[in-house]
């Protein structure tokens, strides 16, 4: 049993090692150790979009105000998706909508400390992820009685 725990540490390091020579120090924070991952009960916006790639993400948000109080998001994606979801949901903590809105994936990579090309995709999926719950938030505050009607 020993020696499992031991190849499986040695293993794991191994992909660590190999994926710090790609990834900034942050990425591989952020989807080691994920901030704001799981849904919010009842959020006051809310989105799910499916990238190119294939990959879904969720984003949930609770206002007060004209503020993001709470933020968090689901995905079904890789360890930079994660890492995107992750860091989106930490930037607009705090923010106004407007404020929010502005965030582009140039600015979410510049956060993250940039990603391989092969990679960037996964900011752009959180961003426009971002924005439709953005846009649902302020439709909900337009309509109040579509939260009851609408469907996830």
């Amino acid at each position: 049993m020993e020696d499992l725990e031991r190849t499986v540490r040695e293993i794991q390091e191994s992909i660590l090692e190999e994926a710090r020579k790609v990834y900034p120090e942050r990425v591989i924070e952020l989807f080691l150790s994920p901030r704001n991952l799981g849904p919010l009960p009842d959020p006051d916006g809310y989105a799910r979009f499916t990238g190119p790639c294939g990959d879904t993400m969720e984003i949930y948000l609770r206002l007060e105000g004209d503020r993001i109080r709470e933020a968090s998001f689901v995905t079904d994606g890789c360890g930079t998706t994660v890492a995107c979801g992750s860091m989106v949901t930490e930037m607009v903590r705090g923010r106004t909508l407007r404020e929010a809105f502005a965030i582009s994936p140039e600015r979410l990579l510049e956060e993250l400390g940039g990603l391989p090309e092969a990679d960037q995709h996964c900011a752009t999926l959180a961003v426009e992820t971002l924005r439709r719950a953005l846009r649902d938030a302020l439709d909900q505050r337009r309509e109040p009685w579509r939260r009851a009607y609408r469907r996830r």
